[in-house]
C-alpha cells in the first residue's frame, strides 16, 4: 500500500516542475522585444494616442535608436507615473490633462507647466500643433428633436442617459465639475471610450464625451454641443519626455512640433478607426510624406501575430500557475494540519480574491513598474484559493479508517503526509489547479493594459478599433489555449493517479 501511495506523489512533483520548465523555456522569447530595447514610448487606450506614440517611435528609430513601443496602457495618470519612474521614455499627453488633473497640486499654468514638469524629470516638446479638447456629444436626430444646442440645454431633460469615459468620470476637469458647471440633473455611468460610440448610435446613451479630433463625430453624425461656459480649456497635444533623454533622441521628437492640424489629425484617426489601417502604418505613411523619414512599419501575419501572443500568455500562465503550485499546495497543507495558523491561511487568500482583477494589477505596478513582472505575480497570487482551498478540503475530507490505519502501521506524520494522505487527497488538489488554470488563462488577457502582452493585445484593439476580426484574434486562441491545458491537466491526472482513484 505504500509504494502505491508515494508513487503518484512523486510523480505530481515531476508534473510541477513540468509545468514551471515549459514556461520558463518559453519566457526569452517573449520578453525579448521590450527587455532589449534602448527606449521606450508609451501610450493611452485611444487610437489619436496610439499613432502618436508611432510617430516618436519612427522618429527616435530614424536617429539611429532601438525603440520598443507599449502601446494601450491605460489612462493619463498611469503613463505619467511610469514616465517619472522610468519605465518608458517618452508618451503623447495634452497639457489640459497635465495643468489640471496630473499636476493640478501644482498650481502650474501654461507658462510654468515647463518649470513645474522639471521639478519630475519630465520635459516637453512644442505643441504638436492642434487642440483636442473634450467635448459632449449627441445623436443629430436627438439634438434637433429636443433642441439640444448648448450643454446647458441638457438641464432640461433629466430623463437623458449619459455615458462618459471612464477616465472622465473622475478626473477634476470631468464629469463632477462639470455636473456643477452647468448644475445637470442626471447621473453618468462609466463606458470605455470605444464603446461609447456603439451606445450612442444604438439608443442606449443619449450623451457621451468626446475627444475633439475623433473622427467618430462626422461617422455617426453626432452634434457637438457647444460648451457656452467654458469648462472645457485648452489640451495642446505634447510629447512628454524624461529629461535624461539622449539629445538626438529629442531632436528627433522636435521634428512632430507644429506638423498637425485639427483637421490632419482627424483624418489620421479616420484612417485607423474607419478605414482599419494599421496604427503604425498610419504613421509610418504620413511621416513619410511630411518628413521624407523612410519608416517602415511591420505588418507581420495573424498567424505570426498569434504567435508572439501565445508565447506572451504562455509566460504569464505558466509562471504564475507554477509558482501558485508550489506555494499553494504547503499553505493548503499547513491550513489543513494547524488550527491555529489555517483559518488565517485561508482569511488571507480568500482576501486575495476578492480583490479585483484589474485593481491587483494596478497594484502591482508601482512598486515593479510595467510589463511581466507585475502581471506574473499578481496572476500568482489570484490563483492561490482555488489550490489552497482544493488541498485543504480534500485532506479534511480523507476517510478517518484509512488515516488510523496508516498510523496504525506506525508511519509518522510526516511519512503519513506523503505517503497517505496527500496521494489521496490527489483528485482534489488537481481539480484546484484545473480551476486555477482556467481563472489564470482568462485574467492574463488583462495583462496588456501594464505593457504585459498576450492575448489581451489585439482584444484591445479591437475594442479600440470596432474590429471584430482583432478581438476573436485575441479570444479565440484564448479558449483553445483552456482546452489543451485542460486536456493536458486530464493526461497528468490519469497519469498520477492509481486506476482505483480515477473515475
Amino acid at each position: 500500500m505504500t509504494l502505491a501511495f508515494s508513487l503518484p506523489f512523486s510523480r505530481l512533483l515531476s508534473g510541477i516542475a513540468l509545468v514551471l520548465g515549459l514556461s520558463l523555456a518559453a519566457r526569452p522569447a517573449a520578453q525579448a522585444q521590450p527587455a532589449d530595447s534602448s527606449l521606450t514610448v508609451g501610450s493611452k487606450k485611444f487610437t489619436e494616442n496610439v499613432i502618436l506614440g508611432w510617430m516618436a517611435v519612427d522618429v527616435m528609430q530614424a536617429r539611429g535608436f532601438e525603440v520598443a513601443h507599449r502601446s494601450q496602457l491605460g489612462g493619463s495618470r498611469f503613463l505619467w507615473d511610469a514616465l517619472v519612474r522610468g519605465d518608458i521614455d517618452v508618451y503623447p499627453e495634452y497639457t489640459g490633462t497635465l495643468i489640471q488633473e496630473i499636476l493640478a497640486a501644482s498650481g502650474g499654468t501654461r507658462s510654468t507647466l515647463a518649470d513645474t514638469l522639471a521639478r519630475y524629470g519630465v520635459a516637453m516638446t512644442e505643441p504638436l500643433g492642434f487642440n483636442n479638447t473634450y467635448a459632449i456629444g449627441v445623436r443629430a436626430d436627438l439634438a434637433d428633436s429636443l433642441d439640444l444646442r448648448t450643454i446647458g440645454d441638457l438641464r432640461r431633460h433629466p430623463e437623458l442617459q449619459l455615458g462618459f469615459s471612464n477616465e472622465f468620470m473622475d478626473r477634476s476637469d470631468g464629469w463632477p465639475g462639470l455636473q456643477d458647471a452647468y448644475n445637470l440633473p442626471q447621473d453618468a455611468r462609466g463606458v470605455d471610450h470605444d464603446l461609447g460610440y456603439r451606445g450612442l448610435v444604438n439608443g442606449s446613451l443619449d450623451a457621451i464625451d468626446l475627444y475633439s479630433t475623433d473622427a467618430e463625430i462626422e461617422q455617426y453624425d453626432i452634434r457637438v454641443l457647444e460648451d457656452n461656459r467654458d469648462y472645457f480649456g485648452t489640451y495642446e497635444a505634447i510629447l512628454l519626455y524624461r529629461t535624461d533623454l539622449p539629445a538626438a533622441a529629442e531632436a528627433g521628437l522636435q521634428q512632430l512640433e507644429g506638423r498637425f492640424s485639427e483637421q490632419t489629425m482627424q483624418g489620421l484617426n479616420a484612417r485607423a478607426k474607419i478605414d482599419q489601417v494599421d496604427e503604425p502604418v498610419v504613421a509610418a505613411n504620413y511621416l513619410n510624406e511630411a518628413l521624407n523619414l523612410e519608416a517602415t512599419a511591420e505588418t507581420p501575419s495573424r498567424m505570426e501575430r498569434v504567435g508572439v501572443r501565445t508565447e506572451e500568455h504562455l509566460v504569464l500562465v505558466g509562471l504564475s500557475l507554477g509558482l501558485a503550485i508550489l506555494l499553494g499546495i504547503p499553505l493548503g497543507i499547513l491550513a489543513a494540519k494547524s488550527r491555529i495558523v489555517g483559518p488565517g491561511v485561508l482569511l488571507v487568500v480568500g482576501i486575495i480574491y476578492t480583490i479585483p482583477s484589474l485593481a491587483l494589477l494596478a497594484v502591482m505596478v508601482p512598486p515593479l513598474g510595467v510589463g511581466q513582472l507585475p502581471a506574473v505575480l499578481a496572476l500568482f497570487l489570484y490563483s492561490l484559493l482555488p489550490i489552497v482551498w482544493n488541498t485543504y478540503t480534500g485532506l479534511n475530507d480523507l476517510s478517518r479508517p484509512l488515516v488510523e490505519s496508516a498510523e496504525a502501521l506506525g508511519l509518522s506524520a510526516a511519512s503519513k503526509l506523503v505517503r497517505v494522505e496527500i496521494p489521496l487527497a490527489a483528485r482534489s488538489i488537481l481539480a484546484g489547479v484545473k480551476i486555477a488554470a482556467v481563472i489564470n488563462i482568462g485574467t492574463a488577457t488583462l495583462g496588456a493594459l501594464i505593457g504585459a502582452g498576450g492575448y489581451g493585445q489585439p482584444i484591445l484593439t479591437g475594442i479600440r478599433r470596432a474590429n471584430l476580426g482583432l478581438i476573436l484574434e485575441g479570444t479565440v486562441p484564448a479558449a483553445v489555449l483552456t482546452i489543451l491545458v485542460l486536456a493536458l491537466l486530464e493526461i497528468l491526472e490519469r497519469t498520477l493517479l492509481p486506476r482505483s482513484m480515477r473515475t
